[in-house]
């Protein structure tokens, strides 16, 4: 039976997860039809969902479009929970993209198009709410080929907008054989010739749809159902169904863990070869670990019932990997993606009530980020304080709210501020010999830090010979420097970057007669760890480091005469508009603005705005701190750049806990 696992993207309040409701409906898996306001959705189980209106964290769901078994993926729409979104692409066969016939294109809208584009996924559009007071369709179609994708063929038409009449029509114009005729040069001939039959223009639309090349727009209403059937018959006809060799090599994607009532892991994955069962041993994660499969669960019919096995092409939901992670391999790992939306740029202290267990919230904290890559924690030791990474402040209250129900934990938050990165300005060097004074470490280490390219990360180099002490040593060294760049001259993140080892020794194992082997004469691993960061901080005082705050890139559209109000405003906010573009009545404006700010641009905009202001805007660069104090980050360590304290600390005898030789 052909398989299909199917993704549903949209911006947030665009009607995704009605329209999933519609469809299992129509499919006949459910009887009754939920709603979001009453929280009686299918795919939005947790408290939080029903209570907030929203999809927090993506659900599968089966059903049948005739021969073809659809897995269906609801997804979150609003931007703070990207991360959702992220992890789930990389599983899906083919997408519907939900865009209201209201509201029509959106910020969020074109970062899913683009994404979907960059992935080359199969990709129909559906233009919801046609029903709805305000409802458009030509203009919400010229939209999309303006803003998404000029690739679009309307497969139909739609009456009654506005109305609960309002109807879509399925059928084919003239717009369709100018879409296909760009990418299908057999089309174009048969044009020419006035040869083209329906048949030709129907499997030439399948074709291109399948190649990601062209993307069909349907019309409808997921609360009446107009047009839900058209889809349905699109969604079967036009995106291609899984694939994969059911007795190759165990290859499979982990994009979604969750804890069962026990505490287990259960690892949502999709199979992309070979056949995975109960028992079996897989490599998952990094290389050399292993777990064994003790459940498993597949969907059908809008719900996940009990297997043996999970062929190629399903999704399953695994029980018995108690390491895994999200994005871990299963089997043979697959080329990862890599990151596809900006990581977070915001960051805040998560402040316990006066009543909350600390140890439990540390707890509680680490279970949400081993379900949220994207999110991450930073553990302050010395002020036991933990930090959490965010995209926005929907996330915070959704974390608050989260930490509350589920664990009973009431916490509060500092402000929001920005996570800033650091980039050398220049070029640094350091050496600390073995056994010559400050050293307190049985170890040489030199290295030196060079600047790289915006965006290039960090790379380790070597200009010593390998071969020159035990590899293990040299591991202990580069492992460290990724270590402490976490943390640079002012906390911060150190990026875009080469660290270069210039300098390298060790003393050899020695022993004393008739005695086993001496700590205190030869070099161990934690020599070289505890060197390396105090020669690093050092390279990077020399070669001097800058902070960069993060930059959104912003489009805001408003009427042209609330310009004299907004322009203040934005410059108090220290956005720079770049653009300025008068279209009849209304105004676009482009241009940046920091990432901190972006909120209170929000909050502010409709009573700038008379409520008619639009705002779009996404992470777009790192920029240097030019105004106000060079932001600092509280250090989570003993703090390497003290390095000129480590005469007096050697002369007191310790230095973190350690004593000296």
């Amino acid at each position: 039976m052909p398989l299909l696992n199917l993704g549903i993207l949209a911006h947030v309040d665009a009607g995704k997860t009605s329209l999933t409701e519609r469809l299992l409906h129509t499919a006949g898996v459910i009887d009754e039809i939920g709603s979001v306001d009453a929280g009686s959705t299918q795919t939005d189980t947790l408290a939080l969902e029903r209570q907030r209106g929203i999809t927090i964290k993506s659900a599968v769901v089966s059903f049948p479009v005739d021969d073809v078994t659809v897995n269906l993926i609801d997804t979150p729409g609003h931007p703070d929970f990207i991360a959702e979104v992220e992890r789930v692409l990389g599983v899906l066969d083919g997408a519907v993209l939900v865009v209201s016939a209201v509201e029509g294109v959106q910020a969020q809208t074109r970062v899913l198009m683009r994404t979907l584009h960059r992935l080359r996924i199969p990709t129909l559009v559906f233009v919801n709410k046609i029903d709805r007071r305000g409802a458009r369709y030509e203009d919400v179609l010229r939209a999309i080929s303006q803003r998404l994708t000029a690739a679009v063929v309307p497969m139909g038409s739609a009456t009654g907008l506005g109305t609960r009449a309002a109807r879509f029509t399925p059928g084919l114009g003239p717009a369709a054989l100018d879409a296909l005729a760009d990418h299908d040069d057999d089309l174009l001939a048969a044009y020419v010739e006035d040869t083209v039959s329906p048949d030709l223009l129907r499997a030439s639309l399948t074709a291109r749809t399948r190649q990601a090349l062209v993307h069909p727009v349907y019309a409808g209403s997921a609360i009446t159902g107009a047009g839900v059937t058209a889809l349905l018959d699109g969604i079967k006809e036009l995106l291609p169904a899984a694939d994969g060799d059911p007795d190759g090599p165990v290859s499979g994607t982990v994009f979604k863990v969750e804890r069962g009532p026990a505490g287990e892991k259960i690892a949502y994955a999709r199979i992309f070869s070979g056949t995975l069962r109960i028992r079996d041993r897989v490599p998952c994660g990094d290389p050399g670990r292993e777990g064994r499969i003790t459940a498993i669960s597949v969907f059908d019919h809008g719900t996940d019932v009990r297997s043996d096995a999970v062929p190629a092409g399903r999704i399953a939901r695994l029980w018995g990997l108690a390491d895994i992670r999200i994005g871990d391999s299963i089997g043979e790992p697959r080329r990862p993606y890599g990151h596809l939306f900006a990581p977070p740029t915001l960051e805040t202290v998560v402040v316990p009530g006066p009543a909350a267990d600390r140890r439990a919230l540390h707890l509680a904290l680490t279970q949400l980020a081993e379900q949220d890559p994207l999110i991450g924690l930073r553990h302050d030791e010395v002020r036991q304080e933990t930090s959490v990474s965010l995209y926005g402040e929907v996330q915070k209250e959704v974390v608050q709210a989260t930490l509350a129900d589920e664990y009973g934990l009431d916490v509060g938050f500092r402000e929001t501020t920005p996570l800033c990165i650091e980039r050398p300005v220049g070029t640094g060097a350091a050496v600390e010999f073995n056994k010559r004074d400050p050293n307190p470490f049985l170890a040489t280490v030199g290295l030196r830090v060079d600047p790289a390219p915006a965006g290039s990360g960090t790379a380790f180099r070597l200009e010593v010979e390998l071969g020159s002490m035990p590899y293990a040593f040299f591991k202990a060294v580069e492992d460290t420097v990724r270590e402490t760049l976490a943390q640079g001259l002012h906390g911060w993140q150190v990026t875009d970057c080469t660290v270069t080892m210039t300098h390298s020794g060790y003393s050899p194992r020695q022993s004393h007669a008739h005695q086993g082997f001496d700590k205190s004469m030869s070099s161990t691993g934690a020599d070289f760890r505890g060197l390396t960061p105090l020669v690093l901080i050092e390279a990077l005082r020399r070669a001097g480091t800058r902070v960069h705050e993060p930059m959104h890139r912003f489009r805001l559209e408003a009427p042209a005469d609330t310009l004299g109000a907004l322009l203040p405003v934005l410059a108090g906010l220290r956005a720079v508009p770049r653009t300025t573009e008068t279209r009849g009545a209304g105004c676009v404006l482009e241009g940046t603005v920091p990432a901190v700010h972006v909120h209170a641009l929000e909050k502010q905009l409709p009573g700038l705005t008379r409520g008619e202001g639009e705002l779009e805007s996404a992470f777009d660069h790192y920029a240097p701190v030019a105004h106000g104090t060079v932001p600092e980050r509280p250090r989570t360590d003993h703090n390497p750049v003290n390095y000129p304290s480590l005469k007096l600390a050697k002369a007191m005898g310790l230095h973190n806990g350690r004593h000296w030789r």
